[in-house]
């Protein structure tokens, strides 16, 4: 299980600050589409918050009250109007449709098992407004990246980031692959110079190819409209990073 990987939500958010070209691409992608979005694992608002500012009535949906919490206190500090809801992406009623539903930054990834997915998704067509569109990005996995998942502890220089309190935070991660659930199983550890593992928290994240996901949408009652390798919208090949999916209710 991840809970505690999101316990401390202002950790998360200097691991993992928010890339601005994802920011760009889901602000570009709600003002293409107009009306209602939601955004499914909103964590603390890094991609919402911008949507709200630009005048979007926004929902955000998210299992961590901890990520809730912190995303409420960054929309204040804004002045941004959102409304936060605390529920599970795999099974949720909001009780209205939206224009653009999203799911960014591997979130999806959390939902471990096939059916799960498709729960999700299938919950996904229910909210979308005639025309509306549902997008999410996941990682590539990459078989070499898998193969080096031995569970041996690895620093992660790219990763390190700067605590107001603690200085430098440097992070290891150890990791193994199952092959057969297509889950990564990882522990992530946090330390300074003087504190070593002051955090461990461990991480399971799915895997699912290219091939894997169009049937995986087309059995939760969705469409693939358009899927990039990149957010300049370069197309999926085998050695893109990234996985982009911008789908549909079908016809």
């Amino acid at each position: 299980m991840s809970e505690q990987f999101y316990s401390d939500a202002r950790l998360y958010d200097r691991l993992f600050p928010g890339g601005e070209q994802a920011v760009d691409f889901y602000r570009a992608e709600a003002d293409r589409q107009g009306g209602r979005v939601l955004e499914l694992a909103c964590g603390t608002g890094q991609k919402l918050i911008p949507i709200a500012s630009d005048g979007h009535p926004c929902m955000g949906l998210e299992l961590s009250p901890n990520m809730l919490a912190e995303a409420q206190r960054k929309a204040d500090q804004r002045d941004v109007e959102v409304q936060w809801v605390q529920g599970d992406m795999r099974e949720f009623d909001l009780g209205r449709t939206f224009d653009l539903v999203f799911i960014t930054a591997n979130s999806l990834l959390h939902l471990q098992k096939a059916e799960h997915l498709v729960d999700c998704f299938r919950s996904v067509r229910k909210h979308l407004a005639p025309g509306a569109r549902f997008i999410f990005d996941v990682f590539n996995p990459s078989v070499r990246m898998l193969a080096q998942a031995d569970g041996t502890r690895r620093r992660r220089e790219a990763l390190s980031f700067v605590d107001p309190d603690r200085g430098v935070v440097h992070v290891d991660v150890a990791e193994t692959y199952d092959a057969a659930a297509q889950v990564t199983r990882a522990r992530w550890y946090f330390s300074t110079d003087s504190e070593a593992d002051f955090g461990v928290a461990p991480l399971e994240i799915r895997n699912i190819f290219p091939q894997e996901l169009p049937l995986l949408l087309s059995l939760g009652g969705l469409r693939v409209v358009e899927r990039f390798g990149d957010w300049s919208r370069a197309p999926l090949t085998a050695d893109a990073a990234l996985q982009l999916y911008v789908c549909a209710a079908p016809d």
